[in-house]
């Protein structure tokens, strides 16, 4: 085993206060894409660049056009959580993790039975009408085969952030909060490149910052611990 995750170990087995902030990285190897490696969704070929479908204004300027790529890219609906997102489960149950905070709308991490998530940028288990404010499932939304309207007309809106939104100040708060009272923070699977949620890091006041992602980021000469290598190879030791 490497030195690296045996250093990982220690540090959680001694801690009963962890926070766990999470990317795109903890749900590849559920299958699904990132954005921004090489392979991510910002890198393929589209009728329109994917940070322009996935901003306000497209969804209400060509809500086609965005419904058939965020069904089309964002249906993590037969998808199973992976290793990270079940043994943040077995830490959160014994005590250990306080909260995770994700940049991911994939809602693995509820379907795995994590209690304390904070969503920073929604979740598409979530959906209502921007007209009335009902309510729908998920499955509601990617059934359906044209623009999902509510009953009442309007168009049904995903509850995720997209570019050009603020994020929901209230799991802001909590986020911050978190981070603000942990001993240790693990930073995993994210570049650090979305604001505002990288800069949440700056909350952290605690003993051990570690961060673990496959390639280098801006902050890994600030944390205690570094780990490049996938979350799958890493947890699996926990």
């Amino acid at each position: 085993m490497d030195e690296k995750i045996k250093e990982l170990k220690k540090i959680i087995k001694e801690s009963n206060n962890i926070v766990f902030f999470g990317g795109a990285g903890v749900s590849t190897e559920s299958g699904i894409p990132d954005f921004r490696s090489k392979d991510g969704l910002y890198h393929q070929k589209y009728d329109y660049p994917p940070e322009e479908i996935l901003s306000h204004t497209f969804f209400l300027t060509h809500p086609d056009s965005f419904y058939k790529f965020y069904k089309e890219k964002m249906n993590s609906l037969k998808v199973k959580p992976n290793i990270t997102h079940q043994k943040l489960v077995e830490l959160e149950k014994e005590g250990k993790l306080k909260a995770i905070i994700t940049q991911n709308i994939d809602g693995l991490h509820t379907k795995a039975g994590s209690q304390n998530v904070l969503e920073l940028h929604g979740s598409i288990l979530r959906n209502y009408c921007m007209n009335c404010h009902k309510f729908y499932k998920a499955s509601d939304v990617f059934n359906n085969k044209d623009i999902p309207k509510c009953s009442c007309g309007g168009v049904i809106k995903p509850d995720v952030v997209l570019y050009e939104e603020a994020l929901d100040s209230n799991i802001l708060i909590k986020a911050i909060q978190s981070i603000e009272s942990a001993d240790v923070l693990i930073v995993a699977g994210t570049s650090l490149q979305v604001y505002p949620a990288s800069s949440l890091i700056h909350y952290f006041k605690g003993k051990y910052f570690i961060l673990i992602n496959k390639d280098r980021t801006l902050y890994d000469s600030f944390a205690n611990l570094v780990i490049h290598d996938s979350l799958g190879n890493v947890f699996k030791y926990l």
